[in-house]
């Protein structure tokens, strides 16, 4: 099991994840890629002392970005490798993300 700070990088605050977090209590963060279910709803717990029902992930990027051409010739750019999870808490409880980062 790694360190909670290690395994939580960032929340992710978007309209669609505001929206999300306002009406059906699931906050999004950004984690680590190798981090499972679990050690990210411990993590959530022990950082923000709530109770965590439920943890969806999603993997994304490593596919094709762009293409750029320069005196080399046509250059293929890949995306960046990160994973998301949205993590459900228990009714009544709430994150301040704003306050905590």
């Amino acid at each position: 099991m790694q360190n909670t700070q290690g395994i939580v990088k960032r929340p992710i605050i978007t309209e669609k994840a505001t929206m999300a977090s306002e009406q059906m209590n699931r906050f999004t963060f950004e984690v680590i890629q190798s981090a499972n279910k679990i050690e990210i709803k411990n993590a959530i717990e022990r950082m923000y002392g709530v109770k965590v029902t439920k943890v969806r992930t999603a993997n994304f990027g490593g596919g094709k970005a762009s293409t750029k051409y320069t005196n080399r010739g046509i250059v293929q750019e890949k995306a960046r490798k990160w994973k998301k999870a949205i993590v459900s808490v228990a009714q009544g409880e709430t994150i301040d993300l704003f306050n905590n980062y």
